[in-house]
């Protein structure tokens, strides 16, 4: 295949230009470029990331210095100010669940393409049991599973819940799914109806792609979910006990909300 070899500051002005003008990105089912249709193109792929297809070749604009991908991008006040917007609430509301549920970094991965996981073997059983999933053979084999996170054999507690994870997985990978909670606003698993997505995997795959989307499963989970309202109207009680569970109130997980709120609204004046 014949290559063209462009400077790097033309084909990132190339990439950025075309990729805005583009009103209808060419992109196949899955969002990617597809060299099968026209050989020249451009558009922006489903992780935000510009391209351009030049005789057949896709260059991406992750690949480029000063352009980042949607995946890698943190969310920013802007993100929380829109998706606010579009809930009737106010942004340090949104904010104050992140700095709970995802502890001071406020962050959705701990690795690229890694959401954040919390692997809660309760919920896992309960769910194979529904499944009709016999656990009991895999207590020898799937040790991991079984065990508390192994912090010091897999180098940090995000490793060692991805490892019980992917071992869970192999076991059943629905049960799996359902008994993990997820990204920067730990949802679990088993809500993935009201989240919006189409399935337990898409719901994987979304968690996965980006902070942004992570934001947006959460908004149609609070849609969803009857907690719009307590949101809101900030009754934190109301949206400690929808959100955490009855047992809200011993954890002071409304009192948490309550401050987050107070500190960040700050920001957002």
């Amino acid at each position: 295949m014949k290559r063209l070899h462009l400077p790097l500051f033309l084909v990132a002005a190339m990439l950025t230009a075309m990729a805005l003008s583009a009103a209808a990105p060419k992109m196949s089912n899955s969002g990617f470029a597809f060299p099968e249709e026209d050989a020249s193109g451009a558009g922006v792929d489903r992780f935000g990331r510009p391209y351009i297809i030049i005789e057949g070749d896709t260059m991406h604009a992750a690949y480029l210095p000063g352009i980042v991908p949607e995946s890698s991008r943190p969310l920013d006040d802007d993100d929380y100010r829109r998706v606010a917007e579009e809930l009737g609430v106010e942004p340090a509301a949104i904010k104050a669940v992140v700095s709970i549920e995802a502890g001071a970094t406020q962050r959705g991965f701990y690795a690229q393409g890694k959401p954040v996981i919390n692997f809660d073997l309760g919920v896992f059983r309960q769910m194979a049991a529904r499944r009709n999933v016999n656990l009991g053979k895999y207590g020898r084999s799937h040790a991991v599973v079984f065990n508390r996170p192994n912090t010091a054999r897999y180098g940090s507690y995000q490793k060692a819940q991805q490892a019980r994870l992917d071992a869970a997985m192999s076991i059943d990978s629905v049960s799996a799914i359902h008994g993990t909670f997820w990204g920067m606003f730990q949802i679990g698993g088993f809500n993935w109806k009201r989240c919006g997505a189409s399935s337990a995997q898409d719901f994987v795959r979304r968690m996965a792609a980006s902070e942004q989307e992570q934001l947006s499963l959460f908004a149609e989970f609070i849609r969803n979910s009857g907690l719009l309202e307590a949101l809101r109207n900030k009754n934190w009680s109301a949206f400690a006990r929808g959100y955490n569970g009855p047992a809200y109130a011993s954890r002071g997980y409304h009192t948490k909300l309550a401050n987050a709120y107070a500190r960040f609204k700050k920001d957002f004046q």
